[in-house]
């Protein structure tokens, strides 16, 4: 059955090839992207987008969706739910940013700003859609999260990192409180992917010039080459960011109540797989031991 999707950051990226992949499934999914730029200037990816529902005859609808505006995220709902009869079955939380630099040569608004990002944009959509879900009783929020939060963690990519694992426990806690609302959630991890992606060419840079220049020219000298030559070292050469959209595709054909709790996309196997059903298994038998465990299933 068709389903009307909101995927955060499908300008480009993992977002983009999800709502393209999701669009062209034989469900015939409607996709609405959210369109965001540094520049504010969208119109190319809106371009783009027209030319391939053209081609594919596909129905993914651009809107404008700023994840740090509170105002923002409210109007990009009500013009979906306006668009489509009240109808939204799932939102992705896909929009991030990177940094890449040593992890004390960002100041501290630019941590903030990650989180924002990471973080607490995923919050705000969440404030604008769940009143809708909840009084549907149903709906789907999937997490794009990242294999560094359970797996191995590079240097340089500290605050990038962190705020991934505040998004991961975040969903983590969303999930438990919405069960019971009929209100199911995937968290989806990717591992690293060094090419298909604008990740690396975006990634925020070090505020702190001189602390920056001090880990270049000291005993940490080399680290940050070390670690982009060892990155595309571990990742296959046949590893495509194609495959995150072919595992939402997969999510999104699963039926209502059995849609997967964390599925991993990771390459070059950085133990996130090992390490994330470890994690959830402890958290459902702390659950069990709480006498929550009617938390721990979706209500259908």
């Amino acid at each position: 059955m068709s389903q009307v999707y909101l995927i955060t950051g499908a300008s480009t990226g993992f977002g983009a090839l999800a709502a393209r992949a999701l669009a062209t499934t034989k469900e015939k999914h409607i996709i609405f992207a959210g369109m965001y730029s540094h520049n504010g200037d969208t119109r190319r990816y809106e371009k783009d987008i027209a030319a391939f529902n053209k081609e594919k005859d596909a129905d993914i609808r651009p809107v404008s969706l700023d994840l740090l505006n509170q105002d923002s995220c409210n109007s990009a709902v009500k013009h979906v739910l306006e668009s489509t009869g009240g109808k939204l079955d799932v939102v992705i939380h896909n929009a991030g940013h990177m940094n890449y630099g040593p992890a004390e040569s960002f100041t501290a608004d630019q941590y903030m700003r990650l989180y924002d990002v990471n973080v607490v944009g995923a919050h705000r959509l969440n404030q604008a859609v769940l009143p809708h879900m909840r009084k549907q009783r149903s709906g789907h929020l999937i997490w794009i999260s990242s294999s560094s939060v359970y797996g191995g963690k590079s240097p340089m990519l500290g605050a990038y990192f962190a705020a991934k694992a505040a998004m991961d426990s975040l969903a983590q806690s969303y999930a438990r409180e919405l069960n019971l609302w009929g209100i199911e959630t995937t968290i989806v991890v990717p591992g690293v992917f060094t090419k298909g992606t604008n990740h690396f060419e975006d990634a925020m840079h070090p505020g702190l010039l001189g602390v920056a220049k001090e880990y270049e020219e000291g005993p940490t000298k080399g680290v940050a080459e070390q670690t982009m030559a060892g990155t595309a070292g571990v990742v296959p050469e046949d590893a495509d960011p194609s495959l995150v959209a072919d595992a939402l595709v997969v999510v999104s054909q699963a039926p209502r109540g059995k849609k997967p709790y964390r599925v991993s996309v990771d390459p070059a196997e950085d133990g996130s797989r090992e390490g994330g059903a470890i994690v959830d298994r402890f958290g459902v038998d702390f659950h069990r031991r709480l006498g929550l465990e009617g938390l721990l299933k979706v209500s259908v």
